[in-house]
């Protein structure tokens, strides 16, 4: 079977519409379903938005900007890959919006390994840190790719610990930005040797919104997330809930009662995540569970005829909307209109920055 791999000019187009505003990876799923390919996709942005009440044009990223960002790309050690082609994490494709393009660096054949997340406080205990190590080391050994978020504490020690076999950072930043600072040769590293994904374009520098997307990349990419020390309301968890919504196993370590570090990860055990004492727990566990099979790209063509909604039937799906999130299907099924008609106007809303999707299903007023 021949290996699914994007033109240089559909690949600039993938990361014109990506990039462009009010289009997250839902949105962009959703129109290449419709269109079969980003090029047209981009050519139908203005009406679509004009459609759907935007009073003046949409602002569409330019060829020169996505020209300049695979130029940095480049000059970084890096390129962007999409879902199918070598190099994109296999797992990654089944989760609901997967990044539509990422940007990789390092050894791409990695990927073709099972891989475990391990994630933990920042400010993590000396005996955190350490259990982080010989549990990062023990899991790489026996074959695992070891995958964090290059944050200091436990994601550090958990990667420093895995380099030697294979270690994967998912990054909040662009492939050239070093955050944080202190990581500056670890990074250096884990590129040279190991693995660095991030869906964020050349030269971003990370905001607060960055990291929960790059969780759901961290736990996307994995077969089992592994928690060491995580407080509550802390990023770690929500990496654990984005697992389990992903499908995947949570593991997490027990620590002290006493210890503040240690409140969220043993909540989790109490809630039904695995206990984890070593690394057989979860080699164990893993393999007694059937893994995730791969599955090519599912977005790549076109929907069927799709069909145009009327002015009444426009109306009465717009009627049904709020700023409460309801799944498309409800919406459809009270309309009473096709599917077709029902997701082309809440793209049109999308793009005109009037509803928001939550993952591919739920869609609110903004």
């Amino acid at each position: 079977m021949t290996a699914f791999r994007l033109s240089d000019e559909e690949r600039r187009d993938w990361l014109r519409l990506i990039n462009t505003e009010h289009i997250g990876p839902a949105t962009f799923r959703a129109l290449l379903a419709r269109f079969g390919s980003a090029t047209e996709a981009v050519a139908a942005l203005p009406q679509l938005s004009q459609k759907g009440g935007m009073r003046r044009p949409i602002s569409i990223y330019s060829r020169d900007s996505a020209d300049a960002d695979f130029e940095r790309a480049e000059a970084a050690g890096a390129c962007f890959i999409a879902p199918g082609e070598h190099g994109y994490p296999p797992l990654l494709q089944f989760i609901d919006a997967p990044p539509p393009l990422l940007c990789v660096k390092g050894d791409c054949s990695l990927v073709e390994r099972e891989a475990v997340a391990i994630v933990g406080a920042r400010n993590a205990s000396a005996a955190g840190r350490k259990f982080a190590r010989t549990l990062a080391a023990d899991i790489a050994a026996a074959g695992y790719a070891i995958v964090s978020g290059l944050a200091r504490g436990i994601d550090t020690a958990a990667h420093q610990a895995a380099l030697e076999h294979g270690t994967a950072a998912a990054l909040a930043g662009g492939i050239d930005i070093v955050y944080p600072p202190e990581n500056r040769e670890l990074q250096e590293a884990i590129g040279a040797r190991g693995l660095l994904v991030t869906e964020m374009i050349p030269g971003t520098v990370p905001r607060a919104e960055h990291f929960p997307r790059r969780n759901r990349i961290i736990s996307g990419m994995s077969r089992a997330v592994i928690v060491i020390e995580a407080a509550q309301r802390s990023g770690s968890l929500i990496t654990a809930r984005l697992a389990a919504e992903q499908g995947r196993e949570v593991f997490a370590v027990p620590g002290s009662p006493l210890d503040p570090r240690c409140e969220g990860s043993n909540s989790l055990i109490k809630n039904g995540a695995g206990l984890l004492t070593g690394a057989g727990d979860l080699i164990e566990a893993l393999e007694a569970a059937s893994g995730a099979g791969h599955a090519p790209p599912v977005f790549l063509k076109p929907d069927p005829a799709p069909l145009e909604a009327s002015v009444d039937e426009r109306a009465r799906i717009i009627s049904l909307l709020s700023h409460a999130p309801v799944e498309i299907d409800e919406l459809i099924r009270e309309s009473g209109t096709s599917a077709s008609a029902v997701i082309g106007v809440v793209l049109e809303l999308e793009l005109a920055g009037k509803a928001a999707r939550a993952g591919n299903q739920l869609v609110s007023l903004i």
